[in-house]
């Protein structure tokens, strides 16, 4: 069975850093291509960055130069390091995989929620 567990959401002051985690079993995560979406209410939902096997990045706009993604092969989890929060980050944050080569196989998490506000 595969899961997606993302953990370290929360409430954050505007300007504060938070870092997100996202655990995947049931899955060899080297040979997906991994990434972070978020859902913020009444809107659809959006690419924040992802991660290729080899290590690219591509990341929204919005969060360019702030937010930098990661994964530790070894230990299969995906991160989210997002720095200079600011309020229109506030939204579900959730965890996805995709293989690389089959591309009809993919993976959610379940969500976590981050709030930024004074």
């Amino acid at each position: 069975q595969v899961q997606l567990v993302e953990s370290g959401g929360g409430l954050v002051q505007p300007g504060g850093s938070l870092r997100l985690s996202c655990a995947a079993s049931g899955i060899i995560s080297r040979y997906y291509i991994m990434g972070w979406y978020r859902q913020a209410p009444g809107k659809q939902r959006e690419l924040v960055a992802h991660i290729s096997s080899s290590g690219s990045t591509n990341y929204a706009d919005s969060v360019k130069g702030r937010f930098t993604v990661s994964r530790d092969n070894a230990k299969n989890t995906l991160y989210l390091q997002m720095n200079s929060l600011k309020p229109e980050d506030t939204a579900v944050y959730y965890c996805h995989g995709q293989h690389q080569i089959s591309l009809a196989l993919q993976y959610w998490g379940q969500g976590t929620q981050v709030t930024v506000s004074s």
